[in-house]
């Protein structure tokens, strides 16, 4: 179900002169495009936002749409790239939370910022999790490059909660813990609960822990 809301519109630059160099200019222009593009697809779905509503939403012409990007396909797979990109940034443990917590905690810690972070974000939960697939093949591709950059985190989430002398999880494994984690929470977006996705942190802290191999097992009797 849709959101009956108003789809967002950006601020335009001021009119006139200002102090902001062409550089700021490029990046607040492209910054609203991507914005734009990422609440009509969350309210409207992927099929029914046009180019010509995105650059209204936007506020800029349609020279600098195309300027930025080729069509609405590229428009669309920038925003998964540049939201994703952020996402990761944010739950890749730094020298800090290595030193100062348990693989335990960071578990725990990444698993709730991940759920909040798509929760905070409902535009972008649905526009990812469920209308992805209607932008095609190459909005589909992106999404595939995305799960191997979680399946790595995963991987490294794993192998710093291995003991030195147990094994490494099962490769289809350390896949299956991407695979499930994101189907869960498009089926709560599908299902209209993305304000609710945190209440998914124990399920899924569960399922993880049995993925993620037999180190994670201490994590189950700890």
């Amino acid at each position: 179900m849709m959101s009956t809301q108003s789809p967002w519109t950006g601020q335009p630059l001021p009119r006139g002169r200002h102090k902001l160099s062409r550089d700021e200019v490029l990046a607040s222009q492209r910054g609203r495009l991507l914005r734009a593009m990422e609440e009509l697809v969350g309210d409207s779905g992927y099929e029914c936002t046009t180019v010509p509503q995105v650059i209204k939403a936007a506020h800029v012409s349609t020279a600098t749409f195309y300027r930025f990007f080729t069509d609405k396909v590229d428009c669309f797979i920038a925003l998964c790239e540049e939201r994703g990109e952020r996402l990761l940034t944010e739950l890749m443990p730094d020298e800090d939370q290595l030193r100062s917590f348990s693989p335990s905690e960071r578990l725990d810690r990444g698993l709730d910022d991940y759920l909040h972070w798509w929760q905070d974000n409902p535009a972008m939960a649905r526009a990812y999790f469920v209308e992805l697939p209607a932008a095609g093949p190459r909005a589909i591709a992106e999404r595939d490059r995305q799960y191997e950059r979680f399946v790595a985190l995963n991987r490294l989430i794993a192998a710093q909660s291995r003991g030195a002398d147990l094994p490494e999880p099962p490769e289809i494994d350390v896949r299956a813990s991407v695979m499930v984690t994101t189907e869960m929470i498009a089926s709560e977006i599908r299902r209209g609960n993305v304000g609710r996705l945190t209440d998914l942190r124990v399920d899924l802290r569960r399922l993880l822990m049995k993925l993620l191999g037999p180190a994670a097992l201490e994590l189950e009797t700890g």
